[in-house]
């Protein structure tokens, strides 16, 4: 039996298998085309690396009405578990993605952002202030808001949501609460 594999503040148990989830990479960016999208093909080949599914992966322009159409398309396909937008985060005027998304969220995860600007401080010391890192619940579906760089996007795939994706962590993960989402 294999040892499990250590995570900030748990463990992975690779002697069980991986459920996968169905991803979908947003990238928020006026400027960004498919060739240009570097922090949305970083999270894919993550994504995809880490045995989910990569189940859609588009970019739209820093507009509240293109974020939330597109979110909602995916969510309303019932195709998705868990969508990772990269972009429009900060605090620029047309970083708009907290602005199209929260009034969304069924529930806000707090501690996200918390634990984003945690590991991301360890990366860009206090420029972290400069994000609006957000992730909430809506009708079901998990979605984590990224910055739009690629070292933001690798700090919040690799140390916060790969591991709460991964139905091995423990002591526990999103992936086993995913059933009850929408309990009443």
């Amino acid at each position: 039996m294999n040892a499990p594999v250590l995570t900030p503040g748990g463990r992975i148990d690779e002697s069980r298998a991986i459920k996968p989830v169905r991803v979908a990479v947003l990238t928020v960016s006026d400027t960004r085309d498919e060739e240009s999208d570097t922090s949305g093909h970083v999270l894919a080949e993550r994504i995809a690396g880490a045995g989910h599914d990569l189940v859609g992966k588009t970019i739209v322009p820093d507009e509240v009405t293109a974020i939330r159409a597109q979110v909602n398309a995916w969510i309303d396909a019932g195709q998705v578990e868990a969508i990772i937008t990269t972009g429009g985060t900060g605090i620029t005027g047309r970083d708009v993605t907290p602005e199209a998304l929260e009034p969304l969220f069924d529930k806000k995860i707090d501690g996200f952002s918390v634990v984003f600007h945690l590991v991301s401080y360890q990366s860009v010391g206090l420029s972290t202030l400069q994000s609006r890192a957000t992730a909430g619940i809506i009708r079901g579906v998990f979605v984590f808001c990224l910055p739009g760089s690629n070292g933001a996007v690798k700090d919040g795939w690799d140390k916060v949501i790969s591991a709460q994706l991964d139905s091995r962590h423990g002591p526990c993960n999103m992936v086993e609460l995913m059933p009850r989402l929408l309990e009443t």
